[in-house]
């Protein structure tokens, strides 16, 4: 079912796209989004995770730096049937994690220099489970695909504003029609294309959780990580998230400041529910 709604989101944002793309400029425009549109994902297919893992100045790290992490990668890898990721520490006081890649054989898990701090091996290994979960089901990927559409229809209607203010060559009433469905096609082209982001982010986090679980064998490990990074990112928000909030729906617990406007656009579920749905899942496997 997880599978099946993400596909529907995928099409109903490249379908957004297309629809822009034909508003704004007829068989061309639509043409020209659906060449967008190939050429930003092949670019995400390829360097989405250098960047990002750039972007947070995440270093590799192996046995030898980062022990105790890189076993329990290790461990975990070999009960979900995965290849070894690269494993990376972020040098960051706010406990978080995330993963990337294209797919399993070329995928890497990043975990802060906070979470290593807070964290028992107990809960370590629910959140690493949870992150090759998303390795596993190519999750990483999907949700590189749904930033990059989301970013190209916003970047879209950028230049639509542009076009609609120098738009020449009509007479006045035809001027007037479209230029009001065009500026109520700014406003919702967007808020729609971030609605169906979050919607993808929030389905693949629920399907992690469930998955996690499974690899790491007990589903109240990874509830117990998210109580405490839950409260630890309320407490010492990450900055550099503020600065990249493209980035935000890669990990494990929103790190966007509660505070913060964005936040109401939240890219994942409420943890409170994805605690009592691992609670859940506990008392099932204990009954």
């Amino acid at each position: 079912m997880n599978r099946f709604r993400t596909t529907l989101f995928l099409g109903a944002l490249t379908g957004l796209l297309l629809f822009i793309g034909q508003a704004l400029g007829g068989h061309s425009g639509a043409f020209i989004a659906l060449v967008m549109a190939g050429v930003m994902n092949f670019g995400s297919y390829w360097f989405s995770d250098k960047i990002v893992l750039s972007m947070y100045g995440a270093r590799e790290v192996g046995p030898d730096e980062a022990p105790g992490l890189y076993k329990t990668v290790g461990d975990l890898v070999q009960r979900a049937g995965l290849p070894m990721p690269k494993v990376y520490i972020m040098d960051n006081d706010t406990p978080n994690a995330f993963a990337t890649g294209r797919n399993p054989e070329h995928a890497a898990v990043a975990a802060t220099t906070g979470l290593l701090r807070i964290l028992n091996r107990e809960e370590l290994a629910g959140v690493m489970a949870h992150e090759l979960d998303h390795v596993k089901n190519r999750d990483t990927f999907i949700s590189a695909v749904a930033a990059t559409i989301a970013g190209a229809i916003a970047w879209i209607a950028n230049m639509a504003q542009w076009a609609l203010m120098f738009g020449a060559g009509r007479s006045s009433d035809e001027e007037e029609g479209s230029g009001a469905a065009g500026i109520l096609m700014l406003i919702l082209a967007p808020i729609a294309a971030s609605l169906i982001q979050m919607a993808v982010s929030r389905t693949r986090e629920y399907g992690a959780d469930d998955g996690g679980a499974t690899i790491c064998g007990e589903p109240l490990r990874l509830a117990s990580a998210l109580r405490k990074l839950e409260s630890a990112n309320r407490r010492i928000p990450m900055v550099d998230a503020e600065t990249h909030p493209t980035t935000a729906h890669l990990f494990i617990v929103n790190p966007l400041n509660s505070q913060s406007l964005l936040h109401w656009f939240s890219t994942h579920p409420p943890i409170e529910e994805r605690i009592r749905r691992l609670e859940e899942a506990a008392r099932r496997l204990s009954a």
